[in-house]
């Protein structure tokens, strides 16, 4: 075997000790070095050329991102997981003929899918959508997001919400939550521009809580303007503080006169 695969070889069997005992840091550090190590490699993306052991040094540089991948979601690092995917993509898409399928293939692309339903990014959300096989859209892990974003944009955020219980991988509880933080505070800002109090057992129903005390420790953390008074939610107070959005209407009535007067000089 060639010295350089041998030495990328026994580097990533460290980075995954590493990972399986979750010393992130270590495992950062570990990367570093086997992505410097992989630049040495004439086979890998976009050089792409045929070397003796370019099959090999193709997979292991496809499972390194991989790992590399899953590690940015344990340490929540959304700008590295972008990077590290494209980093990725190629080898599924441009070598893919030339490699086995990955086991952790549709488990990645399923985790770029919530990434970017979290991050709202619905269009391109789509776009990755389309560029996938049918068997690749027919697998649980695709097809979760696929549920999700249909829910999301039907406005089901019930079914948003219980979809945690029914994930493919435990991989997948990251998005989810931040997915759960973003459906509550969607309802949570209509609810109180809505009403100007909920009783406390609405409050539990309308924002998917399943207890008084989970429903109070929301409030702490995430809506201190909120009033826990007499068993109701009160929002008078978030309402006060809010800026206000008044039209300006007599500016704008004066600004449309005007480009009345302009156009009625030019004609």
């Amino acid at each position: 075997m060639d010295p350089r695969l041998t030495e990328v070889s026994q580097l990533f069997e460290r980075f995954k000790a590493a990972f399986t005992r979750k010393d992130f840091d270590g495992c950062d550090n570990f990367l570093s070095k086997l992505k410097v190590l992989l630049t040495g490699f004439k086979s890998l993306p976009p050089l792409f050329q045929e070397t003796p052991n370019a099959v090999q040094e193709l997979t292991i540089a496809r499972d390194i991102y991989e790992h590399a991948v899953v590690l940015t979601v344990k340490t929540g690092d959304l700008d590295a997981f972008e990077r590290d995917f494209f980093q990725l993509k190629p080898y599924y898409t441009d070598a893919g003929a030339r490699l086995s399928q990955s086991p952790q293939e549709y488990l990645i692309l399923g985790l770029n899918l919530l990434r970017l339903l979290v991050q709202n990014r619905i269009a391109e959300f789509h776009t990755e959508l389309e560029l996938l096989s049918a068997a690749a859209l027919e697998n649980a892990c695709i097809k979760h997001a696929v549920e999700l974003e249909q829910s999301f944009m039907e406005g089901a955020y019930n079914r948003v919400l219980r979809a945690r219980e029914t994930v493919p991988h435990e991989t997948y509880d990251y998005f989810m939550d931040l997915l759960s933080k973003t459906v509550r505070d969607e309802i949570a800002g209509c609810s109180e521009k809505a009403y100007d109090s909920l009783s406390i057992r609405d409050a539990i129903k309308i924002l998917l809580f399943t207890s008084d005390q989970e429903l109070l420790e929301y409030i702490k953390e995430e809506h201190p303007d909120w009033e826990v008074k007499n068993g109701l939610v009160i929002f008078q107070k978030a309402k006060d503080l809010a800026p206000s959005k008044e039209i300006p209407s007599l500016q704008l009535i004066n600004q449309t006169l005007s480009y009345a007067r302009e156009l009625e000089r030019i004609v």
